[in-house]
């Protein structure tokens, strides 16, 4: 299936150990040296109503994903606390 960033972002991502839905993927990461997509990005959401700033960034790495369907993104994830964290800089 080749799907394109725009069709990834109306997808939600849910952790198949819990059933938990973590939101949607804002971004992509990619290898530049070997032009390899390493992970989804998703965006922190913001804290009450932006007046706190923005969560953390958070990667899902490409061997968290299991399946890419039509409507879902299925990722497993023993913690959503493993997902990583991305420097704020």
């Amino acid at each position: 299936m080749i799907c394109s960033m725009a069709d990834l972002k109306d997808k939600d991502i849910i952790n198949i150990c819990n059933g938990e839905n973590l939101g949607y993927a804002d971004d992509i990461r990619l290898d530049t040296q070997t032009a390899v997509v390493t992970g989804l990005i998703m965006y922190g959401k913001p804290r009450y109503f932006g007046i706190f700033g923005a969560r953390e960034k958070s990667v899902i790495t490409y061997d968290q994903i299991r399946l890419i369907g039509k409507d879902v993104i299925l990722v497993s994830l023993e913690k959503s606390s493993s997902i990583f964290k991305i420097d704020k800089s």
